[in-house]
């Protein structure tokens, strides 16, 4: 049972003097990515993620390409020959050493998109208040640290399709949106370079735009720098026949970066990848900043472009060429594409059958986690550690903080702005949320997973 009271204000975390740590030696060098309006930017230029999903050995492998540069420079070459600028890894060991992987990376001009999560350290949609835990939040903020010291790590995702199409996984949304503002206020308080931090949903219509509008509103402090959905609607078709049109119209004006986290239906085969010249025309610029094709390597799944056999050499597939082909043919656009110039939240997703969610209140960071802000969290527990999901005896939320309303900002905090709050912003009309000075108790009920 969690007990929540409502508090008047933020815990006072930015302020903390950091121990910075040295660079990483011999890193190359990328303009590093910011988040302006609803658009990212490479220095003056618009950045459109042209990239693809890498999980070698699939989810279930659980590993860290990352972490090994003999699996890392094998696929690098492949990257460089595709033509991608960024790569989305799912898992990494926060104890391992990257700078090798990183360097490479960054000599072929490849971003990271890093999720921080893996399957032992993670908000269990099952049991959500209890898996956000200090140990967890410890894990988090771990790699936070560890990846936050290279130039060309471009985002962090703080959840993948923690809310899906199964009964109750709304309940997890506010402990994704806690740890989302927990890994923004982290790099503030440790005065590390301001990475976008965002969400990856699940490919789900029932909840896809509740959640969108839920990640984006309420007080900037709370708010995500993008949202992300992993979509697999355009099957070798077009642009409206796939829907695409519809999901620009339901974006337009949405405030932040949106990418797709995941694109490349199979239902109809060999995949042409002909959505990415949609998702770089002016009919979506506007509104999106490209996506990442899943994926590298032939799984269990069926989805890969390569396949690695066991000794671990690599033979392309023929949608390789093809997703190359595509990628040559489909460049970036050059100058805004339509970008707005104003990052602004949206107003809370209302209560629905799907959506039972109470937008005004978020779990408070557990007390225990409050001196990573100061000291920095160390070393990690790595990928293969006890886990965390529960793990209470750490320390879990015991009480909720007001969310604020919707603001609108020249630009997001992942600029280069050093000045994060709202003050001088303009209030938009987005349904500002009021609460009141009153305490006000509730009570959540869950049973553990044995």
């Amino acid at each position: 049972m969690k007990s929540f009271v409502l508090l008047s204000a933020l815990a006072a975390v930015a302020s903390a003097t950091p121990t910075l740590k040295d660079p990483p030696s011999k890193r190359a060098s990328l303009p590093t990515v910011t988040v302006s309006g609803n658009a990212f930017w490479a220095g003056d230029e618009r950045f459109y993620l042209r990239g693809i999903d890498y999980q070698p050995g699939g989810a279930a492998a659980n590993e860290d390409p990352l972490a090994d540069p003999k699996v890392c420079k094998r696929d690098i070459k492949y990257f460089k020959e595709l033509g991608v600028n960024v790569i989305r890894v799912y898992a990494v060991d926060n104890k391992g050493d990257h700078d090798e992987c990183m360097k490479e990376l960054a000599d072929a001009g490849i971003y990271l998109v890093l999720d921080v999560n893996n399957p032992k350290y993670s908000i269990n949609r099952a049991t959500p208040g209890p898996s956000y835990n200090a140990a967890y939040i410890q894990s988090v903020f771990a790699t936070v640290e560890m990846f936050a010291q290279y130039d060309n790590t471009l985002a962090f995702f703080s959840g993948n399709e923690v809310m899906n199409d199964e009964k109750d996984t709304d309940k997890s949304a506010p402990y994704v949106k806690a740890i989302t503002r927990d890994m923004r206020n982290y790099l503030k308080a440790r005065k590390l370079r301001k990475i976008p931090v965002g969400y990856s949903a699940a490919d789900v219509s029932s909840n896809r735009m509740q959640t969108a509008h839920y990640m984006n509103c309420g007080s900037e402090e709370v708010r995500s720098d993008f949202f992300a959905f992993n979509d697999y609607s355009w099957c070798n078709s077009d642009f409206e026949t796939s829907g695409w049109d519809v999901k620009v119209k339901n974006f337009t004006d949405y405030g932040i970066p949106i990418f797709l986290s995941e694109y490349g239906c199979i239902k109809s085969r060999p995949r042409k990848f002909e959505e990415l010249g949609a998702l770089m025309s002016n009919e979506m610029t506007s509104v999106y900043s490209g996506g990442l094709m899943y994926e590298y390597s032939l799984e269990d799944n069926d989805y890969g472009i390569v396949t690695i056999n066991s000794d671990g050499e690599v033979k392309t597939e023929k949608e390789f060429d093809l997703f190359k082909s595509a990628l040559s043919k489909d460049a970036s656009p050059t100058g805004s594409g339509g970008a707005l110039k104003a990052s602004h939240g949206v107003e809370c997703p209302k209560s629905e059958s799907v959506w039972q969610v109470d937008p005004s209140y978020l779990p408070e960071m557990p007390a225990q986690a409050e001196k990573y802000m100061k000291d920095g969290a160390g070393k990690g527990p790595g990928i293969n550690g006890k886990g965390s999901h529960f793990a209470t005896d750490s320390g879990t939320a015991t009480a909720s903080v007001a969310v604020g309303s919707s603001t609108s900002t020249g630009d997001s905090s992942a600029s280069n702005d050093e000045k994060d709050d709202d003050s001088g912003a303009a209030t938009l009309g987005f349904g500002a949320l009021y609460v009141t000075a009153a305490a006000t108790v509730f009570t959540l009920f869950g049973t553990l997973l044995l």
